[in-house]
């Protein structure tokens, strides 16, 4: 039998991915810790660790998998931006992915992001629980008529695009590999970057983290998107430079921003904090701007993909254990 450590493990990974098709066959032991190069040593006796986003699997860290005799590295989400893809292959740990759990979970959070902060949803909530019905700094916009600029034209990007089409955007879409076809067929129209960062009321990112996307959204940007439109990221948190957009938001160039996402997450995000002080002070500051509306990251938190992901993940654990290939577009 095949032995798992799950690392980050929290209830919902406790309840999904024992009770997927393939895990009766896997001998699953969880972690609430995250994976660093210091909780490593914590696999050993395990055939494989199953991790997600802010876990750490630097060079250093599966130096001591491998050590400790993990073959397999398992990820129960899409991006591997944590992994040192080169340093598995040299140590012989093979890493494997979940590459669409459900596309529209992250798609249809983000667009729940978009409309809450521009109809200042959670601002009129907490004032109606407080019996106070006034409409004062509550007026939002139409979104219909206005631009939509998709970055990134992956799953997740399309089906946004898609659905503020629906709403009766415009919508507008970059990408280094344009989906042509998709575009025709739904009235988008893909153009450069900066055409897009420079005319859309609403910008929404949808792309992996990578060397040459870090920090793609820098104050030069910021200071080209029109006046008074907003920014959502969903994607990933080192897509956005916290600061600049910190400088934005206090000088009112954009409205407002939505994130599922932050760059400083890892040891933050999936935790409580609550009655503690916060050891992070650009997150504090972002918390305290009333144009900002945050989640943490919680856009794949749906029973749809929660089982999509336990049934790839086990199915990937269990083809390890078979010795069978593993699953088209998972293996990385």
């Amino acid at each position: 039998m095949t032995r798992v450590l799950v690392y980050s493990s929290k209830p919902h990974d406790r309840e999904f991915l024992p009770a997927a098709p393939a895990a009766s066959a896997l001998d699953w032991q969880f972690e609430p810790g995250r994976l660093t190069p210091d909780t490593a040593r914590r696999a050993a006796g395990f055939d494989a660790a199953c991790i997600f986003v802010n876990d750490c699997a630097d060079a250093r860290t599966l130096q001591v998998l491998a050590e400790c005799g993990v073959r397999l590295l398992a990820l129960r989400c899409a991006g591997y931006d944590q992994v040192d893809l080169a340093a598995a292959r040299q140590l012989g740990v093979a890493v494997v992915r979940v590459p669409a759990y459900s596309p529209h979970a992250v798609a249809e959070h983000t667009v729940a992001l978009l409309m809450a902060l521009v109809r200042r949803i959670p601002q009129a909530h907490r004032r109606v629980r407080d019996f106070d019905f006034s409409h004062r700094n509550l007026t939002g916009f139409d979104l219909h008529g206005k631009m939509a600029g998709i970055v990134g034209t992956g799953k997740i990007g399309r089906i946004v695009a898609q659905i503020l089409k629906g709403f009766g955007m415009c919508v507008r879409a970059t990408d280094p590999f344009p989906s042509e076809a998709w575009a025709r067929a739904h009235g988008i129209e893909y153009t450069d970057f900066d055409t897009l960062v420079a005319t859309s009321k609403v910008l929404s990112l949808h792309l992996p983290l990578t060397a040459e996307t870090r920090n793609c959204i820098n104050a030069a940007v910021l200071a080209r998107m029109p006046r008074g439109s907003v920014l959502v990221n969903t994607g990933r948190g080192g897509l956005v430079e916290t600061q600049a957009l910190i400088h934005a938001l206090k000088l009112g160039h954009l409205e407002g921003a939505a994130l599922d996402v932050y760059a400083g997450e890892a040891g933050l995000f999936f935790e409580d904090h609550s009655g503690k002080p916060l050891p992070d002070d650009q997150l504090s500051l972002l918390l305290n701007l009333p144009n900002l509306l945050l989640t943490a990251h919680q856009g794949f938190l749906t029973t749809d993909a929660l089982t999509e992901i336990a049934r790839v993940t086990g199915e990937n654990l269990d083809r390890f254990r078979a010795g069978n290939s593993f699953l088209d577009g998972t293996l990385l």
